[in-house]
């Protein structure tokens, strides 16, 4: 590590230390400032910060690998989670959140279900999904900030009494990161955590251009055509993966039959089926849904999720590209002469390339990058979670008549619980993983059916949404149990089997035991009250079927409309999604001197801009809150 990259990161510290506690006096006016920024910062601000908050380096490192080892087409592993969740919102998911009106995720679900007992229910669990999907996270972060900074930095930070280890290098490191993170983002509440992510994203869009521009013009073309073969820039695909790499790096091809992906059409297909209703039942409640919430109006909420799209993916897809570029080059004939790749940890290629393979300056740059959406990510969760302790648990059910300043205390006590729970966990480190896998597989799978449910169908109720998440979390569970005991099960046996079956393959179980959970809650439960499912109507105005409530309300009313917009939605969501995949395939062509595919992503990216001006954006500037 030379001194100038040293340099390069202290001041990137210092700097966003500064800029996080010289805004933090805004957050003092009450909650709605402290978690919301008051409304009243401006949707592109918010649209920086949301495209921050998703700059994570675990992702960024897990992208690297996989377009590595797997080409162009590797883009769509993407859909696993799946990343055009932010197509739906953009199109008319973050108008229906807005016009809530309200603070945070499950405070939401009250405006949907009523206040009374089945309401309750359903709140109260969707608070403790949020809580609990904080602390796991940063727990998470505390893992793996200390893996990076122990690589890239080259002191030893341990800290002993006498000969017991107190804290080993990574321990220490990772705590003085996130105490510096909670110091400002517990200061200054959104203000705070907007700001400095707004800085973090100027910073990671240069590192991204740094290192782009350096592995364009470092290596040749020759260079990379020598690695890669034309199916590896190939964005189709049949059934089953062809052959990726040329006989020269047969290994790659061997360990690619070892991931468990070579039924790509099979994988591509349970990725669409399960994104098309996880996108619907919308965001979790973190920090996106807060993003959404916190801004001004409904118009900017669409907005804001429209720009979060735009500014995303191309600059990260650049520095991936990038990363991946001078790996083909430099590091794949070494990994390829390794006896042995099976098992092999595709993420450890971001740190090699950084230590090894990058310039004096940019390195710092792009360290202080990644550092930057390590600290975006972390303090995005920090400020979202602490919402749901304060504002859904606390003030409604504990102490519901406070003063602002006492409401903003327990707020700073909240985080630092969050905080530290986390980090407690984070010292078990072998349960980390265990941990994170819970949370994405088990509690986001099982938040999909009763979250898709509640906003098409008027007859679903608080006991259905609460038994439909309950359900859905406990199968979940289940097969998470069995993927960490797969290696116990005789070898034939049933369980067995179902062990070593791919979570998504298993996700219509889940998702049809948790409908099942919803419809039994429901039908053998009251309806929701006419007068609440009025005024949710009314106010959301979502498509589904509503026409009981629809009847109701024209009584009242003669000119309320059905929302009719279903199928404008669809086609919008269907050309978002083309419209998303230019912007991620345009860097990667680029990179890699595919101009005439890098000319037809760009074609495309314009064309769907266009249509979306007119079948999008026109229809949101009409929208009057």
């Amino acid at each position: 590590m030379d001194i100038i990259d040293i340099s390069i990161i202290i001041a990137y510290v210092l700097l966003t230390l500064f800029v996080g506690i010289w805004v933090s006096k805004k957050a003092s006016k009450g909650l709605e400032s402290y978690f919301l920024g008051g409304n009243n910062i401006k949707w592109y601000f918010l649209g920086l910060s949301n495209g921050s908050g998703m700059f994570d380096v675990s992702g960024t490192a897990w992208m690297v690998g996989i377009l590595f080892l797997y080409g162009v087409k590797s883009f769509m592993f993407m859909w696993l989670w799946p990343i055009w969740n932010q197509i739906f919102v953009m199109m008319f998911l973050a108008v229906w959140i807005r016009r809530s009106n309200i603070m945070t995720g499950s405070e939401w679900i009250l405006t949907r279900f009523g206040d009374d007992k089945p309401g309750r229910a359903s709140h109260l669990i969707v608070a403790i999904f949020a809580v609990v999907a904080a602390v796991g996270f940063i727990a998470y972060f505390f893992e793996g900030v200390g893996k990076f900074m122990t690589v890239i930095l080259p002191w030893d930070m341990s800290l002993q009494f006498g000969d017991t280890v107190l804290f080993n290098s990574e321990q220490s490191y990772a705590l003085m990161i996130i105490i510096l993170t909670t110091i400002y983002t517990i200061k200054g509440g959104m203000f705070s955590v907007v700001a400095t992510e707004v800085l973090q994203y100027g910073i990671m869009v240069i590192a991204g251009i740094l290192v782009a521009g350096y592995a364009f013009f470092a290596f040749s073309d020759v260079e990379i055509s020598n690695v890669i073969t034309d199916e590896w820039r190939n964005v189709f695909f049949n059934w089953e993966l062809d052959t990726q790499w040329g006989a020269q790096f047969q290994k790659f091809n061997d360990l690619i039959d070892t991931e468990g992906y070579k039924m790509f059409g099979a994988l591509i297909g349970m990725s669409l089926f399960k994104g098309f209703f996880a996108s619907i039942a919308g965001p979790v409640p973190s920090f996106d849904m807060q993003r959404i919430l916190s801004t001004k109006s409904v118009k900017e909420a669409a907005y804001m999720s429209g720009f979060t799209n735009l500014i995303l993916f191309i600059p990260r897809y650049l520095l991936i590209a990038g990363i991946v570029v001078i790996a083909l080059v430099v590091l794949a004939p070494e990994m390829a002469a390794n006896p042995n790749l099976t098992g092999v940890d595709l993420e450890v290629i971001l740190p090699k390339v950084i230590n090894f393979h990058v310039p004096v300056g940019i390195k710092g740059l792009l360290l202080a990058g990644l550092l930057a959406a390590f600290m975006s990510t972390f303090s995005a969760f920090v400020n979202a979670g602490p919402a749901y302790i304060v504002n859904d648990i606390y003030k409604k059910y504990f102490k519901p008549e406070a003063t602002p300043k006492h409401y903003i205390k327990a707020s700073h006590i909240a985080s630092f619980a969050v905080v530290g729970l986390g980090v407690f966990m984070g010292f078990f480190a072998d349960s980390i993983n265990s941990l994170t896998l819970w949370i994405t597989s088990a509690l986001f799978g099982g938040y999909v059916a009763a979250n898709f449910l509640k906003w098409i169908w008027w007859r679903f109720n608080g006991w259905g949404y609460f038994w439909g998440m309950l359900s859905g979390l406990i199968v979940a569970s289940f097969q998470f149990f069995m993927d960490q005991n797969k290696d116990n099960f005789s070898e034939g046996s049933i369980l067995y089997e179902l062990s070593h079956i791919h979570a998504i393959y298993l996700f219509p179980i889940i998702f049809g035991v948790s409908l099942l959970g919803s419809f039994l809650g429901t039908f053998l439960s009251k309806p929701t009250d006419m007068n609440v499912l009025k005024a949710f109507y009314k106010n959301v105005r979502p498509w589904g079927w509503w026409r009981p409530v629809l009847t109701e309300l024209k009584k009242d009313d003669v000119t309320i409309e059905k929302n009719n917009h279903f199928s404008l939605d669809m086609l919008n969501v269907l050309i978002g999604i083309v419209w998303q995949s230019s912007m991620i395939v345009l860097p990667i062509y680029f990179m890699i001197r595919d101009y005439q595919n890098t000319l037809i992503a760009l074609v495309i990216f314009v064309i769907t801009s266009v249509i979306l001006k007119y079948t999008w954006l026109d229809k949101v500037r009409k929208i009057k809150d």
